[in-house]
């Protein structure tokens, strides 16, 4: 199991440090109902993570030994290809990164977030894991490698309960910080939400490239 963790813990950091999600969070947290919805968002996120890396652990895949007990060529092939994938999404972040002190337009739905009830929350926690093609290709990259480690059901099943609670840090930090200091969280919120709305492409290029390069050179070594 010890395999399995080390196999997708980078890709489980990329996942909390993703900035939209913290921006959501942060959004939520500080709306008319931010005690319930900040918590729901959070647990739609740890959802929606939990079910698809579910789902392809349980379809296997990623999973599959060589003669030599390592990744199989197919594993292998699979890590070489999301890595290019994430290359090429690095670059383009990089290619969007705000100019001097401009700041990168956030999508559109962020605006409607004050008016969230507690079950919208939870569903956009969902989606924003779910339907964020940054995020899914990472938490696929982090089922494919838990299912090459060759664990067992069980020892998988731990490994990715470890992922989910790893990926939620980002999203839930907001949380915490508003419970622990409640009115006194507001300005140090509004920092976090400014800081990263205006380096969400250079911090989502830094994991990108950096996951990307790691599975590049686990599926050149398998091949």
């Amino acid at each position: 199991m010890g395999q399995a963790i080390g196999q997708m813990l980078t890709m489980a950091v990329g996942v909390a440090l993703s900035p939209i999600p913290i921006i959501a969070s942060v959004v939520l947290v500080g709306s008319p109902r931010g005690r319930v919805n900040g918590p729901a968002f959070v647990v739609g996120c740890a959802a929606s993570a939990a079910l698809i890396g579910g789902v392809l652990l349980a379809v296997g895949v990623g999973s599959g030994t060589s003669d030599s007990g390592g990744p199989s060529t197919g594993t292998s092939a699979l890590k070489l290809v999301l890595g290019i994938v994430l290359l090429g999404m690095a670059a383009r972040q990089w290619r969007g990164r705000p100019a001097g002190d401009d700041d990168p337009p956030l999508p559109k739905w962020m605006g409607a977030l004050d008016g969230f009830s507690p079950p919208k929350s939870l569903l956009g926690g969902l989606v924003v894991t779910g339907l964020n093609p940054k995020n899914l290709l990472l938490v696929a990259a982090g089922a494919a490698a838990v299912a090459s480690a060759g664990a067992t059901a069980g020892e998988e099943a731990v490994a990715w309960a470890i992922f989910t609670l790893i990926a939620i840090v980002g999203v839930a930090t907001p949380v915490v910080i508003s419970y622990a200091m409640g009115d006194r969280s507001e300005e140090l919120l509004q920092r976090l939400r400014t800081w990263m709305a205006h380096n969400s492409g250079v911090i989502m290029a830094v994991i990108l490239l950096l996951i990307g390069v790691k599975l590049i050179g686990d599926g050149i070594a398998g091949l």
